[in-house]
């Protein structure tokens, strides 16, 4: 017969709910009793069955990750410390991926298989959030929210980001200034863009139309951008990439075209992917902590699952600072 609970409260000479606890590691429980209840439950070969526990406490400890862009090396750096973190707080990650946020069935995140959501790759029009506020899951935005009040997210300071890019391009002397920005329905690439613009009209520098693309946050983006920028009736002698993936595009479209890197054109991106580090690309670049954007996102959600969380919402933001590599150069 299966080893239950019940076996081991007895050889622990405690009771069955001790031993639930226990092994949850509840602080009621005194550290003695739960080394008492450890003890015992490994000399039976005891596992706990999480379907059970799941219908005794109504907590799954399973958190659910979105992501719908697994092919854009950002979301590795992500996705990692944030299911490490979660495994911290005693959860497990499932990664759900689709080709967008409405080809997640509300059904999948909704069916008590979950405690929470996690929300990588959001859009503002994204129709989700609201699904899952109605039916009283909670989750946070990684990464990406949506520009609203009542948002819980980890993010990180693009506006700021795209402020010390335009500082340093006009610092450098650059006039000629492009910018390849991501998808408009995107926080990321409205706050980068918005950051870099107001920054370069406080230097009295125009960012016209021609030349300025906006697209998804993929090396085809800015690999593609390049040689309609160049066609302009002004080239640009700079280019801020919404994301160092962009970044690299426009490296390789460079290249491509005959051009020298940077003494021809100037290319910054953002995020410091380590690979943007590489001595193949020594991209110059915006630096925030990829690591830290995951771990307060789990940390707030777990608090969001507790009802620890403000009720107002919460907009964790993470600073940014400039990192000069090799691909940026004054103005001769």
């Amino acid at each position: 017969m299966a080893i239950t609970s019940h076996d081991v409260a007895r050889l622990a000479g405690v009771s069955q709910p001790t031993v639930s606890r226990a092994l949850r590691d509840d602080s009621r429980v005194s550290a003695a009793t739960r080394e008492k209840v450890r003890q015992a439950a490994q000399a039976l070969n005891y596992v706990p069955s999480e379907a059970g526990r799941t219908l005794s406490t109504r907590s799954t400890r399973r958190i659910g990750v979105i992501v719908t862009d697994l092919t854009n090396p950002f979301y590795p750096h992500v996705v990692a410390p944030l299911h490490d973190e979660l495994q911290l707080l005693g959860y497990r990650m499932m990664l759900i991926t689709e080709r967008s946020d409405e080809a997640v069935a509300e059904e999948n995140l909704l069916d008590q298989s979950l405690d929470g959501v996690v929300l990588a790759t959001a859009t503002t029009d994204s129709r989700l959030p609201a699904q899952l506020d109605r039916r009283g899951m909670p989750y946070v935005f990684l990464n990406r929210d949506t520009g609203g009040q009542g948002d819980y997210a980890s993010v990180v300071d693009n506006e700021g980001g795209g402020r010390l890019v335009a500082h340093e391009l006009a610092e450098l002397g650059h006039r000629r200034i492009a910018g390849i920005f991501g998808a408009a329905n995107t926080t990321t690439g409205r706050e980068r863009e918005l950051g870099f613009r107001l920054a370069l009209a406080d230097a009295g520098i125009g960012l016209p139309e021609d030349r300025v693309v906006r697209g998804a946050f993929e090396y085809d983006t800015g690999y593609e951008a390049l040689p309609h920028l160049l066609a302009a009736a002004q080239s640009p002698t700079a280019v801020f990439c919404g994301n160092d993936v962009v970044a690299i595009g426009v490296l390789n479209a460079a290249l491509a075209a005959g051009l020298r890197v940077p003494d021809d054109l100037t290319v910054i991106g953002f995020d410091d992917l380590p690979m943007a580090a590489w001595e193949v690309f020594r991209l110059t670049t915006v630096r925030h902590d990829l690591r830290e954007l995951s771990r307060q996102a789990a940390r707030l959600l777990v608090r969001r699952i507790d009802g620890d969380a403000d009720p107002k919402g919460e907009r964790l933001v993470l600073p940014t600072e400039f990192v000069p590599r090799a691909t940026h150069a004054r103005i001769p």
